[in-house]
């Protein structure tokens, strides 16, 4: 049965004239609200935007899953092309956000509570229906948490239970990096605490004094957004070096989960366990053969794109046969009291859609497995040690690893900006040095990640490969933009501090006029852009501005006043 499109939805959108009021708080957390339900002669069916058609199939399982009960999971996708993006104040957010954490621009986040139960009183004898928060967020842990409140509520109860929900959000305070927010739903209070970029990788975040007695007491989210990576890596335990490779490198991989959760919970630890290096390729926690990119994606006509793709249906065995790195997970085995791992095997044995549980790749990893953690992280299983507290033994040994990586680059860039003493009031900002793969290289014997890794191996090679990803691109991007803003704070103290008026006492008033634009257009930049200055900065450049037309002559003041 191919699905059609229906109107059977509720969807919250901002109104109003200058389109903030009367949903702007909401808007702040999500895009919208969805239904999406099952009709026996129409599919899946829901009212939403141009997207409707992709979201109505990935906020159901395919049929291959055999979800019976409440099934939770994520998603991602594409904006359309041409439509208006976000209103609101995404640069302030994003200037204060951890980069894994920011809010996304061309994407959407969609995060499903699904039920699929026996019902005699519809035609197919089913009850299936999905409720579906987007946002632009990727809060997985808030809103899936989120959605365990509201959606059984929902259903029972159905629209004047979803439209109270969304007036509640509605009067939540906006999402501020650094601060501990108090979220009222349905009765019940979530605590949480919006990350920081400022905030120490791995540290635990400095905790606010209590401002009221909350009635009642708030239920306190450890996070809002990990994954349980014990939970996910579990069968993979013994691969965890080379899937981190992979996806520090962004190379194209499949994951094939038996459900949309062990999907989606995949996909999103596998893109996390590089932090805090961001990882600059898509994803999609959940893909279906009905996605709007599946063409693209799996087009045999060139090579894969760098994607990590999530899937349960097995057709996709054979589409994606041409793939460099499958991960085929099955249900979880225990071999005597420990999961069962899962083996490496050639892609030529990827053919069946009865395929076993493996990793099919010919990847060599480049450096050695850690068999101290594997053994710890074993014996913890053996010892019945907490899940969470697995997962924090992972997160941290995944956060080690990327620093070791990343400190030696850190290291070689900060030696490509300019010196202080250079940047001068009266010449443009010095350049910062071109990033040297070969200088870099040389620098590894002495300054590499032998000094924080114990691990051994080819890390000269996975450096070179690197080099190649879209991982590095983003990386250097993002840290050249960083430094080219801070040599423009530094031009902008140097400038305040410099005798702006006694140097034009002898200069004529074309050059005068030059000054005065030049200084102008510095201050708009910089509050255009909001480069972190010292405080006053702005302000004193503002008034040495003033000061400087006030000396001219009135008709000049005249004109630059008007311009």
């Amino acid at each position: 049965m191919n699905p059609k499109m229906n109107s059977v939805s509720h969807r919250n959108e901002s109104e109003g004239g200058d389109g903030r009021a009367p949903w702007a708080r909401f808007s702040s957390w999500l895009e919208c609200v969805c239904v999406v339900t099952f009709d026996l002669e129409l599919g899946q069916a829901i009212e939403v935007w141009q997207l409707k058609t992709s979201i109505c199939y990935l906020s159901f399982p395919d049929s291959y899953s055999g979800c019976l009960g409440d099934t939770q999971f994520s998603f991602r996708l594409r904006q359309s092309v041409g439509r208006r993006g976000p209103w609101f104040g995404e640069d302030s957010y994003n200037r204060d956000a951890p980069i894994t954490l920011q809010r996304e621009l061309a994407h959407f986040c969609g995060y499903v509570y699904f039920r699929q139960v026996k019902d005699t009183s519809v035609k197919r004898g089913y009850f299936q229906k999905s409720l579906v928060l987007v946002s632009r967020l990727p809060y997985s842990h808030l809103f899936h948490t989120l959605l365990q409140i509201i959606a059984p509520e929902y259903f029972e109860k159905l629209e004047p239970c979803l439209e109270a929900v969304c007036n509640e959000i509605d009067q939540w305070p906006s999402p501020v990096p650094g601060l501990t927010l108090n979220l009222p739903v349905m009765g019940v209070v979530l605590q949480v605490r919006i990350p920081s970029k400022t905030d120490k990788p791995g540290g635990s975040p400095v905790k606010q004094a209590p401002k009221e007695n909350l009635l009642p007491a708030p239920t306190v989210l450890p996070t809002i957004h990990e994954q349980d990576l014990f939970k996910c890596f579990q069968s993979v335990l013994i691969h965890l070096q080379m899937l981190w490779e992979l996806m520090l490198l962004g190379e194209p991989v499949v994951v094939m989960a038996p459900s949309p959760t062990v999907s989606s919970e995949t996909v999103l630890a596998l893109v996390s366990s590089i932090a805090p290096l961001k990882y600059c390729c898509d994803h999609r926690p959940y893909f279906t053969i009905h996605d709007s990119e599946f063409r693209e994606y799996t087009t045999r006509t060139q090579a894969p794109p760098n994607v990590i793709l999530g899937v349960t249906n097995p057709f996709f065995v054979k589409t994606f046969q041409c793939w460099p790195h499958i991960v085929r997970l099955g249900e979880l085995k225990m071999s005597g009291d420990l999961p069962k791992q899962v083996k490496v095997k050639k892609l030529a044995k990827l053919k069946t859609l009865d395929t076993k549980p493996g990793i099919y790749t010919a990847y060599k990893t480049f450096l050695h497995k850690d068999k101290i953690l594997i053994k710890r992280l074993l014996k913890g299983i053996q010892r019945k040690r907490p899940s969470e507290v697995q997962s924090a033994i992972l997160r941290r040994h995944l956060l080690e690893l990327t620093q070791s990586f990343i400190i030696p680059l850190e290291r070689y860039l900060a030696s490509l900006m300019p010196l202080q003493r250079s940047v001068t009031p009266w010449k443009t900002p010095p350049q910062i040095r071109p990033f040297s793969q070969e200088e870099f290289m040389g620098t590894l014997e002495h300054a590499g990640p032998q000094l924080t890794s114990v691990l051994k191996g080819d890390w000269m090679g996975l450096y070179r490969r690197f080099f190649r990803s879209p991982n590095f691109d983003g990386w250097y991007r993002l840290r050249h933009r960083e430094m080219t803003q801070k040599l423009e704070c530094l031009h902008l103290e140097v400038v305040c501090d410099a005798d702006l008026l006694g140097w034009t006492k002898d200069k004529s008033e074309v050059e005068i006029v030059d000054l005065i634009l030049k200084l102008r257009e510095k201050l708009m930049k910089a509050r255009r852009q909001q480069l972190p200055v010292k405080e006053g900065v702005l302000e004193k450049l503002e008034g040495y501005i003033q000061t400087i037309i006030g000396s001219l002559p009135e008709d000049l003041q005249t004109v630059l006043h008007k311009h």
